[in-house]
């Protein structure tokens, strides 16, 4: 193989690892993205779960139905 010819076989190797490199941070990236709106999602579900038991409580105390 002549040296120009080697030359341009490691600069397409380069050229195909750098391009993995950065398709595996977008995809670290999304994943790290979507993990955290689950994280949000669930916070924020959470939340209202409590919001919506303190209410019933308060209705419950309200009404006497908590005897």
């Amino acid at each position: 193989m002549s040296n120009n010819s080697q030359s341009m076989s490691f600069n397409a190797g380069q050229a195909k690892g750098q391009t993995q490199e950065k398709a595996s941070n977008l995809m670290d990236k999304a994943s790290n993205a979507a993990q955290s709106a689950k994280d949000s999602m669930q916070e924020t579900g959470q939340q209202i779960k409590e919001k919506a038991q303190g209410a019933s409580a308060t209705i419950k105390e309200k009404t006497g139905m908590n005897t």
